[in-house]
């Protein structure tokens, strides 16, 4: 009897770990990354690289900056295209694209770099109304879209740059709708999904101290960058281990 009594245990155990083994969530091995205003995907280059490297599946967005709208399909679209659930990272303008995105069920996790992270009802005019940037080179058109004023760009925007590369980002960069800027979002995905936020301690594009109060806000897990608006151009294994980490988490 003592003997059939050890038996049923070993199974009842085996079992038991089959189980637990099943219920484990799978690791979280996909990227989607959000560029910001007056950049392109192509920033992201060094991230990517280094995240491909080490095993993810990586998604570039190339959202039209039309529409706060507009850039929501865009990366849904990518969402929807990756088999498994997704780690959502934004710069700048792009952390309000994933708020917004980041409520789809196949998001894991936020990565907000330099980025502003909204509220419901709250657009990107809103925070940086309530904290001035350092710059002043933001300008809009006639016609009702923002650019940045290449004079003022390797300073304020991408000061860890070589100037060769900033002069170049200036001349290409990517003109937004200002409506983008001013559309609130309408659910904020970092009240109910886990987020992490990396502050550039010298930015003069997104205000250092904004950047800090929205990401305590959220209860983000934060981490800094001695870096400008563009430290992750500047700093991708810095901004990449964070992202990392973030999967990591998000898959437990």
């Amino acid at each position: 009897m003592n003997k059939l009594n050890r038996i049923v245990t070993a199974l009842a155990l085996s079992f038991a770990a089959v189980g637990a083994q099943a219920a484990a969530p799978a690791p979280v091995k996909n990227v989607v990354l959000v560029h910001g205003f007056f950049a392109d995907g192509s920033g992201w280059k060094g991230v990517a690289d280094i995240l491909t490297r080490d095993g993810f599946n990586v998604t570039v967005v190339q959202q039209p900056e039309t529409s706060l709208a507009d850039d929501v399909k865009a990366t849904t679209r990518a969402i929807d295209a990756r088999q498994g659930d997704s780690i959502l990272v934004g710069h700048s303008y792009g952390g309000v694209v994933i708020t917004e995105a980041g409520n789809h069920p196949k998001v894991a996790g936020l990565v907000y770099v330099a980025a502003f992270l909204p509220d419901a009802g709250e657009s990107l005019k809103d925070l940086a109304d309530r904290i001035a940037p350092a710059t002043k080179g933001i300008q809009a058109t006639a016609d009702g879209h923002l650019y940045f004023d290449p004079a003022r760009f390797h300073a304020d925007f991408a000061a860890d740059l070589p100037a060769a590369d900033a002069r170049f980002m200036a001349y290409s960069q990517v003109m937004p709708a200002v409506q983008a800027a001013t559309t609130p979002v309408s659910q904020a995905a970092w009240r109910s999904k886990p987020s992490w936020a990396i502050i550039s301690t010298a930015d003069r594009t997104v205000s250092p101290e904004l950047e800090r109060t929205m990401a305590k806000r959220a209860g983000s897990k934060t981490v800094e960058i001695d870096g400008s608006h563009v430290a992750f151009i500047a700093h991708p294994e810095q901004v990449a281990r964070v992202i990392e980490q973030a999967a990591a988490a998000a898959g437990k």
